[in-house]
């Protein structure tokens, strides 16, 4: 265990990241949904009224950081622990001693880093202290505390979800360091907002990841009498060429989608899966590959294959239950199977016809044989009339129009004949002609 010592590192030998720890809440960037003006948590801090709580969030995101700016702004004994050095008998002795504070009138805070590696014995040694009042417990974790923290101790603490920072975020903490005496103030480092822009992509939400990418960098770069130049071959020790080539948010996101999408259409599997791993490498999510090839399955496959979509949505969910790098094969699995189904874009020039009529024409009432009478004025009014239940005619089809009148005889969904969709455009066929013999 340690008293403070976690947040008052200010030595030039201390990682840039440990260096930049913010000393209060003007100084943290990002949980605007937790720390924004008029925010709870940020009431609970700056009054000195915390009680018992869990910081749950992915690595790099402000938990310490923000235990550390507790420590500053509480009036109370302030004791860090760690899971991985401290037993029960640790605990314990810290407890008692907590304990003697509280009926003196000063009060302990306790802050837990990775509070998912206590065992249960270690969790169930801070309970009682708890409950008394002895400590107000601050915990820290990676890990979803309902499975993670024992039950007993979760039900007295407030969780508080951590979000990954936005690359916007990250950039302003890189920004901040280079103009920060704790960071590169005196160093006079040149660095380009495309390079920042890297770093922020490769971090991935993490701001502990970006400034040691940024502190790598910079101890990596051209020195000169007029200070240090972050060069292309520094940052690609730093992070990988991918992220210099390719942009999530701009021009060449759009056009490496675009380029799987086509390669998928032209049934060109070996170019489709050159264009995904290109975006899997960039650092594009494996759920936004995913979800393209979802739509795609509909879009130019449809029901020439409708197996397309059960597999498109079995590769998102693989991808969710496996994550990157794993998950690359399961995409490839689907690209590879929609770059070789038969294609069909019947469903989606059925879609685009149909909104086009609905953007441009008279938006006419639903007919009332269409029209459900759940009430008796409704059935007064003819809701339903002339409605024709198909289930009680021997062909199971109608001779009833479910069109408005001025649409009667529009045509939407027109299918291929490649594929599957063979048997749907000959079905189809027959229904018409059944209708037109029959009216």
């Amino acid at each position: 265990m340690e008293q403070m010592s976690l947040f008052d590192q200010s030595d030039q030998s201390v990682p840039l990241a440990s260096r930049l720890r913010p000393a209060d809440l003007e100084e943290f960037v990002g949980q605007e949904h937790l720390l924004g003006r008029g925010k709870a948590l940020r009431q609970l801090i700056e009054r000195d009224q915390i009680s018992s709580m869990i910081f749950w969030g992915p690595p790099g995101v402000g938990k310490t950081s923000l235990a550390g700016i507790i420590a500053g702004k509480t009036r109370a004994d302030f004791i860090t622990f760690s899971a991985v050095t401290s037993g029960v008998k640790e605990i314990r002795e810290v407890m008692n001693r907590a304990e003697m504070s509280r009926k003196t009138g000063i009060k302990t805070v306790l802050f837990v880093d990775e509070i998912h590696r206590f065992n249960k014995a270690q969790q169930d040694a801070f309970l009682p202290f708890v409950e008394k009042g002895s400590i107000v417990l601050i915990g820290a974790t990676t890990e979803n505390p309902s499975f993670e923290v024992n039950a007993a101790l979760l039900s007295r603490c407030k969780v508080f979800v951590l979000k990954a920072l936005g690359e916007s975020e990250i950039k302003k903490l890189l920004e901040h360091a280079l103009k920060s005496p704790r960071g590169f103030l005196n160093q006079n480092v040149k660095i380009c907002e495309r390079h920042l822009n890297a770093i922020a992509s490769f971090a991935n939400g993490d701001a502990r990841t970006a400034l040691n990418a940024l502190e790598m960098a910079v101890l990596n770069g051209e020195i000169s009498a007029d200070g240090i130049t972050v060069t292309d071959a520094g940052m690609e020790q730093c992070v990988s060429r991918k992220s210099l080539l390719y942009d999530k948010t701009g021009e060449e996101h759009y056009n490496m989608i675009s380029a799987l999408h086509k390669s998928m259409r032209n049934s060109d599997p070996d170019a489709a899966v050159y264009w995904m791993e290109r975006m899997l490498e960039g650092g594009e999510s494996p759920l936004y590959v995913a979800r393209r090839l979802i739509r795609f399955a509909s879009e130019d496959i449809g029901l020439a294959d409708s197996h397309a979509l059960q597999v498109a949505v079995n590769a998102y969910q693989a991808c969710h239950f496996n994550g990157m790098p794993e998950c690359d094969v399961n995409l490839a699995h689907a690209v590879v199977y929609l770059s070789m189904a038969p294609k069909s874009n019947a469903l989606y020039v059925a879609c685009e016809e149909a909104k086009a009529d609905i953007r441009e024409k008279k938006a006419e009432p639903v007919p009332m044989q269409l029209r459900n009478a759940v009430t008796s004025l409704m059935k007064d009014l003819k809701y339903g009339e002339g409605y024709q239940y198909a289930h009680d005619y021997k062909e199971k089809l109608t001779k009833m129009s479910c069109l408005p009148d001025s649409l009667a005889d529009r045509e939407y969904y027109r299918p291929s004949g490649e594929g599957a969709e063979f048997d749907v455009k000959r079905k189809l066929e027959e229904i018409k002609q059944w209708k037109h013999k029959n009216y």
